[in-house]
């Protein structure tokens, strides 16, 4: 997975936005106005910093290599990505998807009625 594809997949869930509120080098992805996902667009090895339950992100941190604690983020809830050929996109996909959807069910009751509007609308669904 390259840069282009990780911010065009974060892009395509539903109400997905992109800012620069830190730096002009991290990438964060939002969803009504929350963080799911951030990036370094500098880094010449592409990682990816997503919300994870706080024991999955145990557990992956124990299986996978490329799997850390989140830098610069509260350890019980990001991990950090390190992307390489050797991770299968799907694999990203699905973490990020699990990402989103820990902030969406975190949204308030008339911020997640907002995302099923959208998705009755025809947009891509939470």
């Amino acid at each position: 997975m390259n840069i282009e594809t990780l911010r065009n997949y974060c892009l395509s869930k539903n109400r997905a936005t992109e800012c620069f509120p830190f730096d002009q080098s991290t990438l964060v992805f939002k969803v009504m106005n929350k963080m799911f996902a951030l990036t370094d667009i500098d880094e010449v090895d592409l990682r990816i910093i997503i919300k994870c339950d706080p024991e999955e992100a145990i557990a992956l941190r124990e299986k996978y290599k490329f799997v850390e604690p989140g830098y610069h983020m509260n350890k019980k809830h990001w991990n950090l990505i390190k992307i390489s050929h050797d991770v299968p996109d799907k694999l990203i996909e699905q973490w990020i998807d699990q990402s989103y959807n820990l902030v969406v069910k975190s949204l308030t009751k008339k911020q997640q009625a907002e995302l099923n509007i959208t998705k009755n609308n025809g947009k891509i669904s939470v």
